[in-house]
């Protein structure tokens, strides 16, 4: 499919639509706006919080990654409900818990952010089974955040690997 087609087949977004906060948080404070790869450049505005984060430890790690992916369930919900789209390309909300989530096995050194980048990214934009599945089977904000965290578990579990053999 040519990006022409693409880019008309996504609703239409007005620029306000940022001044509704679900709308803010859903699209990655405007990341998840990019015609191009929207789901990797909320991932990018991902790592400076997640690293920021990362510094307070693990528990405080992990309490805010609970407390961001049960949020996004109401966020990512009714985003795509005031849209009118199940999962909009822009929400990007579930991108951001995702990396989160793969960054739990982690520490806090660029290389481990990079790496946790792009194996986040690889099995979002792949979707091997059951990851698929979530995308496909379930709807409304757990679909949309499901499939983002199973991700971000599938990317954790190689870095967790990739540490202990380090």
């Amino acid at each position: 499919m040519n990006l022409d087609r693409y880019l008309r087949r996504r609703p239409r977004l007005e620029p306000r639509l940022l001044r509704q906060p679900v709308h803010l948080l859903a699209f990655g404070f405007g990341a998840g706006l990019s015609p191009w790869a929207p789901g990797t450049f909320g991932t990018l505005v991902a790592v400076p919080i997640v690293a920021f984060v990362m510094q307070f430890g693990l528990l405080v790690h992990a309490v805010c990654t609970i407390g961001a992916a049960l949020a996004g369930i109401h966020i990512c919900g009714e985003s795509a409900r005031r849209l009118g789209a199940h999962d909009h390309p822009g929400i990007v909300w579930d991108e951001i818990v995702g990396f989160s989530v793969t960054m739990l096995a982690a520490s806090y050194e660029w290389y481990w952010l990079a790496g946790g980048f792009i194996l986040f990214r690889l099995f979002d934009i792949l979707k091997p089974w059951p990851i698929r599945e979530a995308d496909h089977r379930l709807s409304g904000g757990l679909g949309i955040m499901l499939d983002d965290i199973i991700a971000g578990i599938f990317a954790a579990a190689i870095l967790l690997g990739l540490k202990l053999l380090l």
